[in-house]
């Protein structure tokens, strides 16, 4: 029997209910092998090195010092994503359809004259799950159960949806997971290339396992995050999000696309001095609509309804 292409054809995101069963067994896993790379690294292999003196101490002092720094970071870039509500739709939104002319961009001053706001130029969109409008780039949760701002993906480590408020921490979560990932692997390579000569290996059972573990869970991690840092940085780079290039809508003549340079500004504001640090400057809050996810600055004269 012939079915059509749209009888056919399945949306993988309605697999997506299933995720709410895994609650914060995510967190905890995160925790767990954060711990178990603590103990590998600090305790067991590179502390005890800081009295051999000589090289070892040294290299030991640096590794020590690069993991607890990448560490704090990679946790404060977490948690960040984690307790941040990734943006809804207030109630009553209304779209602004009568805001004042004539005026510099709000995203960021003179700098960005000729952008217009771009409420005032979309047709109105409506969810019927929860019966209520949607921004510009709003999208329905089927595990959330509810719109969620510049939605990009819902996100089983994190046990939230990654979005319009926390975007710019998740990304910094990725960043400092491959670093300290690469460094812990890079540190205990060659540890792990001893378990395969015939020299005799200085410890435990246990410690030596958990060496081993360590090593095996921190290059997986590295691998497979690299390549979700290399996606996520192209789309942020062309202003879209996952969603959004699932659906292809990011045409040659993609509505946001504001240029590479605006079009990084938009998830990590202009502060540059705040890039790297999961928050924002209080004017970069203050001047970007953008980083409230209710509006968004597109091309001008740009006739496309996509969105």
């Amino acid at each position: 029997m012939h079915r059509s292409g749209a009888t056919m054809a399945w949306n993988v995101f309605k697999f997506c209910t299933a995720l709410r069963g895994l609650g914060s067994i995510m967190i905890l896993l995160v925790l767990g092998v954060v711990g178990v790379t603590y103990y590998s690294v600090v305790l067991n292999n590179y502390g005890p090195a800081l009295y051999d003196g000589g090289l070892d101490s040294l290299t030991a002092v640096v590794v020590l010092i690069l993991f607890h720094c990448l560490l704090v970071m990679l946790l404060w870039s977490y948690f960040s994503v984690v307790l941040t509500d990734p943006g809804s739709v207030p109630p009553n939104w209304r779209p602004a359809m009568d805001e004042e002319r004539g005026e510099a961009d709000p995203l960021n001053g003179s700098e960005f004259n000729g952008l217009q706001s771009d409420p005032s130029n979309q047709r109105i969109r409506y969810c019927r799950k929860c019966n209520q409008l949607k921004p510009p780039r709003c999208h329905h949760c089927s595990v959330c159960g509810r719109c969620v701002l510049k939605m990009d993906h819902h996100c089983v480590w994190v046990v939230s949806c990654v979005g319009a408020l926390n975007y710019k921490y998740f990304l910094l979560f990725l960043f400092y997971t491959f670093l300290e990932t690469s460094l812990v692997t890079l540190a205990l390579l060659p540890h792990f290339i001893a378990f395969f000569s015939d020299e005799e290996i200085p410890g435990t059972p246990g410690t030596l396992a958990t060496t081993f573990l360590a090593f095996v869970l921190n290059l997986a991690f590295a691998l497979s995050v690299l390549g979700f840092l290399i996606m996520h940085v192209s789309l942020v780079a062309a202003n879209t999000t996952t969603i959004e290039a699932y659906e292809k809508k990011t045409t040659p003549k993609w509505r946001y696309d504001l240029g590479r340079k605006k079009n990084f500004e938009q998830v990590f504001g202009t502060d540059k001095r705040c890039w790297f640090i999961p928050a924002y400057s209080d004017e970069d809050l203050r001047r970007m609509p953008a980083l409230q996810g209710l509006e968004y600055p597109s091309k001008p004269d740009f006739d496309s309804q996509e969105f």
